[in-house]
């Protein structure tokens, strides 16, 4: 088969288009022929080396989610067969014609969706179901504040939570990606290169969830907006990893600070978070209540410029890779 492989860590040009074995499945797994592939901040990471984790990356193939066709199932696997259409999660190995996944990490490709929308789906709204609504324990009623809002976590945890009873926040970098947040059902959508989110909001009375993926000095802006009870969850550090703030505001609110990664828990959880994700998501993607939102499409040989692309940060919503 064809796939991207990681030449060495570094910059995009270390993404090559190269022949590589087939996988086979093991027992509980099932063999995806690809039709399309998410490209994700953390494919980024993986291809700098940077990615917790990821070890030695010279020689791994990218990609953390697809959609496709399933070709073959291993001996455990009983729901799916031969033809069925899934998107699924993988820890890697999704920037390829060809991928072997667990059985439990795939999910039926969404009524009405195509495959390059369904690719779109697995690592964002894994993400976001766990992180803001297990871990966050987001409710009806409350609000949200998501950092990256145009981002592909960012318009998954806008959506979501408008669809679900809850007002949202969002910042975002420019105007057109904060008419873009709004359109998703942001009530705030706050440019953060010209507003001080925290002042906006604080005017607003504060918020009860925070959606973090940028660490440093937000830490201690998100802690200070954050109502009695709050909850702040990290899924990145894109700013910094270290960031000041005053414990005696987590005492007194009796605040949460919180946080996770997806790639390194176990496939166990995994399959429950798909579970959970299929119970709780799905209806909203037949019932139109979340739309995809895709700013590009590239061909699989095309993997660098989707790198550069998503390293400029000038797309609202997921760029993926398809795959003929």
């Amino acid at each position: 088969m064809q796939a991207i492989v990681i030449t060495a860590a570094g910059g995009p040009e270390k993404l090559q288009l190269q022949q590589a074995s087939t996988p086979t499945p093991t027992a509980h797994q099932v063999l995806v022929r690809v039709q399309a592939a998410g490209v994700n901040r953390p494919d980024v990471l993986m291809r700098q080396g940077k990615y917790a984790g990821a070890g030695d990356v010279a020689g791994m193939v990218p990609g953390l989610e697809i959609a496709g066709t399933i070709t073959e199932c291993g001996a455990d696997v009983t729901r799916w067969q031969p033809g069925d259409t899934v998107c699924a999660l993988l820890p890697a190995g999704g920037y390829a014609e060809y991928a072997a996944v667990d059985a439990g990490h795939c999910l039926p490709l969404p009524d009405g969706w195509s495959f390059a929308e369904a690719a779109s789906l697995p690592e964002t709204v894994f993400t976001v179901w766990h992180n803001v609504f297990e871990r966050g324990a987001l409710q009806p009623g409350e609000t949200l504040l998501v950092h990256g809002g145009s981002s592909g976590i960012g318009i998954t945890a806008v959506q979501l939570a408008h669809a679900l009873g809850s007002r949202v926040a969002a910042t975002a970098g420019t105007e057109a990606k904060c008419g873009a947040v709004r359109a998703l059902g942001a009530e705030w959508a706050i440019n953060y290169k010209e507003e001080d989110f925290e002042q906006v909001l604080r005017e607003a009375s504060g918020v009860d969830v925070v959606l973090d993926m940028i660490g440093g000095d937000y830490t201690a802006k998100n802690l200070r907006l954050l109502r009695p009870d709050g909850r702040l969850v990290f899924i990145n550090a894109m700013q910094s990893a270290q960031g000041e703030f005053n414990a005696l505001e987590v005492m007194q609110r009796r605040l949460t600070i919180t946080g996770s990664t997806l790639r390194p828990r176990s496939a166990e959880f995994k399959a429950r978070l798909a579970a959970a994700v299929e119970r709780h998501v799905w209806p909203l993607l037949t019932s139109g209540q979340f739309q995809p939102v895709i700013y590009r499409t590239f061909a699989l040989a095309e993997a660098q410029q989707a790198h550069e692309l998503m390293e400029s940060s000038e797309h609202i919503g997921k760029i993926v890779l398809t795959v003929d």
